[in-house]
């Protein structure tokens, strides 16, 4: 499949990714609003769009401080476009960042029945004894 690479969104770009969203249990219920927000607060953004018809097919965002730690948030592709190889072509161009590349550790959250593609990418889950901590805000 042919894709184009974009490093912002465009309001079109902007409400297929809300859509994306729709469609996980993870993110289901984000608003249009928030996502907006989310946008304008990352520090880096990559997607793949159809480049006849601009449409979003894949999208992650990244947060880092540019030296030590970077960390990667919702990476998404379409539905209909999984096993085509955009999960794996987004995540090689924000490995390939020269931003990202200056960073000591690259993170992001996963399920385990996504670990093998991350793997392959240079992620383990193999972290000693260091394990994530929540905390929420109140309702």
């Amino acid at each position: 499949m042919k894709f184009r690479l974009i490093n912002s969104l465009t309001e079109s770009q902007t409400h297929d990714l809300h859509q994306l969203y729709q469609q996980e249990w993870w993110s289901k219920g984000r608003s249009l609003q928030e996502v907006t927000t989310v946008l304008a607060h990352s520090d880096l953004v990559f997607g793949l769009c159809d480049p006849t018809t601009e449409r979003l097919l894949a999208f992650t965002r990244l947060l880092t401080d540019r030296v030590f730690k970077a960390i990667l948030f919702d990476v998404i592709v379409h539905q209909d476009h999984r096993g085509e190889g955009l999960g794996t072509e987004l995540m090689q161009q924000v490995l390939n960042h020269p931003v990202v590349q200056q960073v000591q550790h690259v993170e992001l959250y996963c399920l385990p029945e996504r670990f093998r593609l991350y793997r392959s990418l240079g992620f383990t889950e193999e972290l000693g004894t260091l394990r994530l901590m929540r905390r929420s805000r109140s309702a």
